[in-house]
């Protein structure tokens, strides 16, 4: 039997555990303790991946009202998890922090303070699975092989097998080890109040003349960049047909510096967007009308606060790592250009298989139905 079958269960969009002093028990056939107290989530980085796990703090907040949540995150991708009302506790750990033992040693102990009941490691590599052991998690729950890599998954008590297309819903499958179901995943992002104040102070002197159209030319994988040229088309086609001037967003010194050649070269159809936090990112997300993007951080964060998106889905397939949620769409290359898993990140004959009418199409089919929400 199950855990999800041993412990009594309720529908409400979520199956959860409701049976005090049963859910340990039935995970470990030795610890007797009610629900949990404490749960901590491991997802390192990048920007985008922690986004996908952020519906797995949410379903366990709906799951188990009073626990507390913890999650262990690296460096700037801890920022997207500010002032979740879903994260009690965030452990910010530097990038490689790894290699250093005092940074290990911290976060060893700032852990066993803690004192998860659980841990749960979204990611499935070595790092992940050291700070999911560092917790002293009695339960420890994580993706089976070979989506967990690296050795990983011999950190876990509870290896899970996701059976799901979406990597959101395949981190929330590892919630069943806990008799948690979800059905409806939710990001639930926070507000940002001081961010949007700046990122509106910003806006009003360019006096547009309606929430504008946003374009992320950057992204973490060479695999994942679309040619400059034609993002610039992109502009240019949208300003021609519908009249919108895109505001192009960056991250960086490298992609500050194609934002203003693309912005150069659609002719005044663009302008480039000043240095933003990811708060600031947010908050001009919410009050724009469109995204456009290929798969990288800021993509998900503009779906997480449900602005609609364009998504330019190239090495990755869209219905693993698409923007997830309603209001979406995204342009694919032909499936011939898709590489081979292991060559996902070096290989750059999906992008070039998209073409410049392909996301003006989608982008204009989305701006029509956002104006008639409106």
């Amino acid at each position: 039997m199950s855990a999800a079958e041993a412990v009594g269960c309720r529908e409400t969009g979520i199956a959860a555990a409701q049976t005090p002093g049963v859910f340990l028990t039935i995970l470990t056939g030795k610890y007797l303790l009610p629900t949990p107290r404490s749960i901590v989530i491991v997802k390192l980085s990048a920007i985008g991946d922690v986004l996908h796990g952020v519906p797995v703090a949410v379903a366990l907040k709906r799951a188990f009202p009073g626990v507390a949540v913890g999650w262990v995150a690296e460096g700037r991708a801890a920022d997207v998890l500010a002032g979740h009302p879903a994260v009690d506790r965030i452990f910010r750990v530097p990038r490689g922090w790894l290699k250093q033992p005092r940074a290990v040693w911290a976060l060893r102990r700032d852990l066993v303070a803690f004192a998860p009941d659980v841990a749960i490691d979204l990611q499935g590599l070595l790092k992940s699975a050291v700070a999911t052991w560092l917790s002293g998690a009695p339960i420890r729950i994580g993706h089976a092989r070979p989506e967990a890599r690296e050795y990983a998954w011999l950190a876990s008590t509870h290896p899970i097998k996701a059976t799901a297309a979406h990597v959101v819903e395949r981190n929330c499958q590892l919630l069943t080890a806990l008799g948690v179901r979800e059905s409806r995943p939710q990001f639930a992002m926070p507000h940002w109040p001081a961010s949007r104040a700046a990122v509106q102070k910003w806006l009003e002197p360019l006096r547009l003349p309606g929430p504008p159209v946003l374009i992320n030319p950057g992204a973490g994988w060479l695999s994942k960049i679309w040619p400059e040229e034609r993002f610039a088309a992109v502009a240019a086609g949208l300003h021609r047909r519908t009249g919108e001037r895109a505001i192009i967003v960056w991250g960086g010194p490298s992609e500050q510096a194609a934002a203003s050649r693309i912005a150069a070269a659609a002719s005044g159809a663009a302008l480039v967007a000043p240095a933003t936090t990811l708060e600031e990112l947010g908050e001009l997300c919410r009050l724009s009308r469109l995204f456009i993007s290929s798969d990288t951080g800021p993509l998900h964060l503009a779906a997480a606060v449900e602005t609609p998106c364009v998504g330019l889905m190239g090495p990755v397939p869209a219905e693993r790592n698409g923007p997830y949620g309603a209001h979406h769409t995204v342009v694919e290359p032909p499936a011939s250009l898709r590489p081979q898993w292991p060559d996902r990140k070096t290989d750059t004959r999906a992008m070039a298989g998209i073409g410049v009418d392909q996301v003006l199409t989608a982008a204009e089919a989305l701006l029509t139905w956002a104006r008639t929400a409106a």
